[in-house]
């Protein structure tokens, strides 16, 4: 299998700038090989402005960066991507200064617009079939897995559909936060929200990734990459932690 994703949890990571905590992972994913990356800005609004964060960073990082919204014809620049690229740029743990500039990322309003340019089928076509490298983050991260059903976003667009791309078999919650013993906070914890999903579905495992981790797929083989431990969901099971440096390539092959 030619599959060979990133999949970052946050853009941002508190105390750094934008994609400062895995600006080295990213140059080893896309390595030498990759000249230049397309960007789908489809999750926030102001895709303009989102396009000239990003296409800085990676130009520092040796990578130019080409918007998908830019082109009269996405379809035909996914087919001739050399990389993608699909983030949102919003960081929980101190957003203000992230949504003055550009606002919030919307995991809904990205998966619609990806439906609605007809590119989930073809970028699933170019990783799958021509191992073309595909990095996530946050809700990027979300649209990479078999669906969208485990976001934090709010639906403030409704996509034809909650399945997602399906680069992996199993879902993802990105920004994972544990519970705070000390918080007033009255409302449903990450925890039992993930669990009221496995009471409506069966399938399939959630890995919640916390700010700081991400995963790296190569093939069928998956590793825990970053600085936070992540936390694994299973219907019926109980959950479980894994250290940065675990191998999750069982998540990409076992029944779910």
């Amino acid at each position: 299998m030619k599959r060979k994703l990133l999949l970052v949890s946050n853009s941002t990571l508190h105390g750094g700038g934008y994609l400062q905590h895995c600006q080295q992972n990213i140059q080893d994913f896309f390595g030498k090989e990759v000249k230049r990356v397309l960007f789908v800005p489809y999750a926030l609004h102001d895709r303009d402005a989102y396009t000239k964060t990003a296409r800085d960073k990676f130009k520092s990082l040796g990578y130019e960066l080409d918007s998908v919204h830019e082109t009269p014809d996405p379809v035909d620049a996914v087919r001739k991507a050399e990389g993608i690229f699909i983030g949102a740029l919003v960081s929980p743990t101190n957003p203000k200064a992230v949504l003055d500039e550009l606002g919030g990322g919307n995991t809904f309003r990205l998966l619609k617009a990806l439906y609605d340019n007809n590119l989930v089928t073809e970028i699933r076509k170019r990783v799958f079939q021509d191992g073309v490298p595909y990095m996530g983050s946050s809700a990027g991260s979300n649209v990479s897995t078999v669906s969208i059903n485990t976001t934090n976003d709010m639906p403030i667009v409704f996509p034809p559909s909650f399945n997602a791309i399906g680069l992996v078999p199993f879902n993802i919650n990105p920004h994972y936060l544990d519970t705070d013993p000390n918080s007033r906070h009255m409302g449903e914890t990450r925890e039992q929200r993930i669990i009221q999903y496995h009471e409506e579905q069966d399938t399939p495992s959630v890995l919640g990734l916390r700010e700081g981790s991400m995963l790296l797929v190569e093939g069928n083989k998956a590793t825990l990459l970053g600085c936070t431990k992540a936390r694994l969901f299973q219907r019926g099971k109980q959950t479980m932690e894994y250290e940065p440096g675990s191998d999750l390539s069982f998540l990409l092959t076992d029944a779910q």
